[in-house]
């Protein structure tokens, strides 16, 4: 995907808004979604709340969406061994890269992407609950002009820039993604397909030859982002997400961004498990 960038004022450092919630559903009895939302420099990772705000001067911020697949549990125990890993891994990856991701981000995200792949697979060769799981991933790294991004899956990430509209970034790793990309089906259309949820791409979960998406995009103040499991989009589409978070209509309007979307996709759909993290740039 090639990249996009705007101009911007290299002393004005940019703010980050973020929210990240996750829910099991209206159906579901355990959650096999988790995010992550950290902070890190040379020095060190810091695990981030659900909710805050901070400047992109010093330190960069990574967040991410994993939708875990498997046996019993299994599925739950893959998404938290990937937002670990990425906390564990990335402090080394980021003292490797002295020049951060400015050059070869897409060497490093994968690199991060392969080691979690790997260890998933050491974990289900191991022990026979683990066999078969897997989970996807989808990853925003945000440097102070640019959001680089890995994925993974069928979990997505959304860009939506401050003039208006919504725009896909990453590419669901499905037979019927793919039939959407090719204009066979419509975006409605696939949210009920009944082959949705078949992967074609996932960290483990029998997958050989691991080829994760990724790119970068240039950001200014007024854009926004969105990463969120395949629960959510089952429940909003792409117009209702936008509406929602450009708009913020009452009856969220009490909750952060990322909890109205959960809240809102329940409502409609809630067959899954439904995660969403919302990364706002403030305007200045």
């Amino acid at each position: 995907m090639e990249s996009e960038t705007e101009n911007r004022d290299p002393a004005s450092p940019a703010r980050l808004v973020w929210s990240g919630v996750t829910d099991v559903g209206r159906f579901r009895s355990n959650n096999e979604d988790a995010f992550l939302a950290l902070s890190l420099d040379p020095r060190e990772v810091v695990r981030l709340g659900k909710e805050g705000e901070a400047a992109l001067d010093e330190r960069d911020f990574v967040f991410a969406v994993s939708d875990g697949m498997g046996g019993h549990k299994a599925g739950d125990f893959a998404s938290r061994i990937v937002v670990d890993k990425i906390a564990q891994l990335l402090p080394a990856i980021f003292r490797l890269d002295t020049m951060g991701l400015g050059r070869g981000s897409g060497d490093i995200l994968d690199h991060l992407f392969s080691e979690i792949h790997r260890a998933i697979v050491d974990l289900g060769r191991a022990y026979e609950e683990c066999r078969g799981m897997g989970a996807t991933l989808s990853l925003c790294w945000f440097q102070s002009e640019w959001m680089h991004f890995c994925h993974v899956g069928d979990s997505r990430i959304y860009y939506l820039p401050k003039d208006g509209g919504i725009r896909q970034l990453t590419e669901d790793h499905t037979h019927v993604g793919w039939l959407v990309r090719t204009g066979q089906i419509s975006e409605s259309q696939a949210r009920f397909h009944p082959a949705r949820n078949q992967l074609n791409q996932a960290l483990a979960a029998g997958v050989g030859h691991l080829a994760p998406q990724h790119g970068a995009v240039g950001y200014e103040p007024g854009d926004r982002f969105l990463i969120c499991s395949d629960g959510l989009t089952e429940g909003l589409s792409p117009k209702g997400i936008d509406h929602l978070i450009r708009e913020r209509p009452e009856r969220v309007r009490d909750v952060s961004a990322a909890q109205g979307l959960v809240r809102e996709s329940i409502i409609a759909s809630g067959r899954d498990n439904t995660t969403a993290v919302v990364v706002e740039v403030p305007p200045d």
